[in-house]
């Protein structure tokens, strides 16, 4: 038995949390929210995210972090990725380096195009070398604690780190594979939720399984782009993170990202379809994230691209759609680096 900590009760830190306990970990669950707190404390249910979920006793909530870290070995992030350098610095002084941290957020920091990783490195490293675990791939949190069978990934360049995590996660319908690329997960699982928000437009646009099937190549083309550049391997973008999850976020219903793009193919405005979202769309802010980065690396990313613009109202989906399709013909596999 481990004890984890959970630094974030949404869909999936929740779910995340209902896992390890169930294996049998003492889990403690943190949430700057109050009333989740309580409804899991009082009730066993997050009445907010995961409302039809029986949590395990094994699994107590607090908004303490030092309650929360207290002796914790592994350390989960699951907030969104835009208030994890906060959080961070926040919990820095209930650290230490005995502890794995085990980032379950896929994201980029807009004002850096930094990686969780690298955050992480950042506000940690200076007082000590963090242990990193990326823990990546296709998940919806509900289908996960209803017991569908599901697959995903965590790497790390610490073997120990990686296989250690990879055997006390993996449970019963949670079956975890484990990689060394740390990169390639972290890119891959960030640049989906941009495509997701793709594939929504196009299917909003009233656009059949075509139009979706060649969104989802060609944004793997992108992903892939991305990644290689920056020292990621082309096996992951084959891989769970990769073609895994972009193939979940990208047609399944429960998606965020796949439905903020459904509302914007269908003409709505942004602040209008997030307004009641009761989880974090990811992509919506991780997608100017990443056409900074691309731009800054010199790659091309041409969905990206459009999709900020829809983003930023600056274009309707339809006229997106209309100025990727009327691009420069041009050879498949053109800008991607050999691996």
């Amino acid at each position: 038995m481990k004890r984890i900590a959970v630094i974030g009760a949404g869909n999936w830190g929740t779910a995340l949390a209902v896992i390890a306990g169930r294996k049998g970990h003492k889990v403690l669950l943190w949430s700057r929210n109050e009333g989740i707190v309580t409804s899991i404390n009082a009730s066993r249910s997050n009445a907010i995210y995961l409302p039809n979920c029986v949590i395990p006793d094994s699994v107590v909530a607090t908004t303490e972090f030092e309650s929360a870290l207290d002796g914790a070995e592994l350390v989960i992030l699951a907030a969104p990725s835009h208030v994890t350098r906060k959080l961070l610095s926040d919990m820095l002084p209930n650290l230490s380096s005995q502890m794995i941290f085990v980032s379950a957020t896929k994201g980029i920091e807009i004002e850096t195009g930094k990686r969780i990783s690298e955050i992480v490195n950042d506000v940690i490293g200076s007082e000590f070398p963090p242990r990193f675990v990326s823990l990546s791939g296709p998940s919806f949190a509900n289908e996960v604690v209803a017991g569908h069978p599901t697959a995903i990934v965590a790497a790390s360049e610490g073997t120990v780190e990686r296989q250690l995590v990879q055997a006390e996660l993996s449970f019963e319908n949670l079956r975890v594979y484990a990689n060394d690329d740390v990169v390639g997960t972290e890119l891959g699982g960030s640049v989906k939720n941009v495509m997701a928000i793709a594939a929504g437009m196009v299917a909003g646009l009233g656009f059949g399984t075509n139009s979706v099937a060649a969104l989802i190549t060609r944004g793997l083309a992108e992903m892939s782009r991305l990644a290689l550049r920056e020292g990621g391997k082309i096996q992951t973008m084959m891989g769970l993170a990769g073609l895994g999850d972009l193939v979940l976020t990208c047609t399944g219903r429960l998606s965020r990202n796949r439905h903020v793009g459904y509302e914007l193919g269908r003409g709505h405005i942004l602040a209008e379809i997030t307004k009641d979202m009761k989880g974090i769309a990811e992509g919506v802010k991780t997608t100017t994230a990443v056409n900074r980065l691309a731009a800054k690396l010199g790659v091309e990313m041409p969905i990206t691209t459009q999709v900020e613009a829809v983003l930023s109202e600056k274009k309707s989906a339809a006229e997106a759609t209309a100025q990727l399709m009327s691009r420069p013909l041009r050879d498949e596999f053109a800008g991607t680096p050999p691996n």
